[in-house]
This record gives C-alpha cells, sequence and structure tokens, in this order.
C-alpha cells in the first residue's frame, strides 16, 4: 500500500484586499491550493504578481481579507497574535533576500538566535549553531560579523539560520535575488539539500524559471490570480 503523504498546508479560496483611500486593490485573488509535507512550493510570476503577498499570507505575516489559509490542520488566521508568533517559532523558518542578519552578531550568534528563543542550553545551542554553519560551508567564518562576509557567505549564514531549529516549513522570499549566478545555484542546490535531509517543505517566490525548475510544484501567479499549477515532482500522488 502507497504511504499516505500528508498536506502541510491547504490554502481555500484565500483573498486580500488593500485599501487606498477610496480605491480597493485586489492582491491575492481566490487562491486555493494544497503543499504536501517534503513538498518543494515555488510561487512563480512577475514583480508584482502578488506572489510575495501570498507568501507572507501563509506565514502568518499578513491576515487574509477571506477565505482560509490552514497549516498542519490550524487555520492560522483564526489565532491570537501571541498564539501565531508562538506557533511561527515552532514551525516556521525564514529565508530572505536581503539576509536580515544582526549586523553586530557573529555568523554563530546570528545561527544560534532561532536555538535562544526555544530555549536551548548555551553549550547545546552553540555545538548545534557550529554544526549547521559547517554543513553550509562556513566553518571557517564563525567569528565574521556580515559586513565581513560576501553576499552569497551571508545568505548561507541565513540559510543556517532557518534550519539551524529544523523547522517543518521554511519560506524563501526571493533568496537568491542578490547574488551573481554561480552562488545562486550553490545556494539553491543548499536549501533542497538541507530541506530534503529532514523531509522540510519549502514554500519559496522566485520570478526566474531557472529557480522555479528546482521545485516539486509550480504555481504560476498573475494579478493575484493563479493562472496554473504546475507538478514537476509529484509529491502529494494527486496525479
Amino acid at each position: 500500500m502507497d504511504k499516505v503523504i500528508p498536506k502541510v498546508i491547504e490554502v481555500k479560496n484565500a483573498k486580500k484586499v488593500y485599501r487606498m483611500g477610496e480605491e480597493r486593490i485586489l492582491a491575492v485573488n481566490n487562491a486555493s491550493f494544497d503543499i504536501y509535507q517534503g513538498e518543494f512550493c515555488c510561487l512563480f510570476g512577475s514583480s508584482g504578481s502578488g506572489k510575495s503577498t501570498l507568501l507572507n499570507l501563509m506565514a502568518g505575516i499578513e491576515r487574509i481579507t477571506s477565505g482560509k489559509i490552514i497549516i498542519k490542520g490550524k487555520n492560522i488566521h483564526r489565532m491570537s497574535e501571541r498564539g501565531l508568533a508562538k506557533f511561527r517559532q515552532k514551525n516556521l523558518g525564514f529565508v530572505f533576500q536581503s539576509y536580515n542578519l544582526m549586523n553586530s552578531m557573529t555568523a554563530l550568534e546570528n545561527v544560534e538566535l532561532p536555538l535562544i528563543f526555544k530555549r536551548i542550553r548555551t553549550k547545546k545551542r552553540k555545538r548545534v549553531a557550529l554544526e549547521m554553519l559547517q554543513k553550509v560551508g562556513l566553518a571557517n567564518r564563525v567569528n565574521h560579523r556580515p559586513k565581513e562576509m560576501s553576499g552569497g557567505q551571508q545568505q548561507r549564514v541565513g540559510i543556517a539560520r532557518a534550519f539551524v531549529a529544523k523547522p517543518e516549513i521554511v519560506f524563501a522570499d526571493e533568496p537568491t535575488g542578490n547574488l551573481d549566478s554561480k552562488t545562486t545555484s550553490e545556494v539553491m542546490r543548499l536549501i533542497k539539500e538541507m530541506a530534503k535531509e529532514n523531509n522540510q517543505t519549502i514554500i519559496m517566490v522566485t520570478h526566474d524559471r531557472r529557480l522555479a525548475e528546482y521545485a516539486d510544484k509550480i504555481i504560476h501567479i498573475f494579478d493575484g490570480e493563479i493562472q496554473k499549477i504546475e507538478i514537476i515532482n509529484d509529491v502529494g500522488g494527486s496525479l
């Protein structure tokens, strides 16, 4: 009997409307899709298509206007701010285009941050963070601060920080937008390998078709609407 892969995210008729004076801007319109455990899903579209807004809705950073977003069986938009913050801390990781590292901290200290929030003891925290930096090829940059590292090295620190607490779901918003093509390939392979190793789910936003092809599923977005869903590798057994 085939193993059933559980859905980790269900998006149902999600809509996001921004009000600018008298004007209503429909940023996400009636989006519906499922994402399965261990799946690499790409939200793909041109600038202004609504893909980053959709990612922010799924991550609970912004509230939907209507519809539902269910993560691990929980309707996240019915949670209180405090409950949602705890849920994100426990289950979600983030990789940002602009790295979002703390400039006053070393690479090791940046990677330790999620473990501090999880109240992991100092000795174990430092060991786990160091192991993660070694995995991303930065064993010789442990005590360097962001300004002492290249863009690619900073993004590797960002990836180490996102994955160090082994969150079930990692959101990546244009994670290679500031990198050259060679470094982009290295970073994308790294994200995919890290996720596969721990059966983590990735939701990535990009406007670059070459990057989208790293994904198992590509959700094409245009003017806030889903145009089509392209299955590259059928993780959920939907075909």
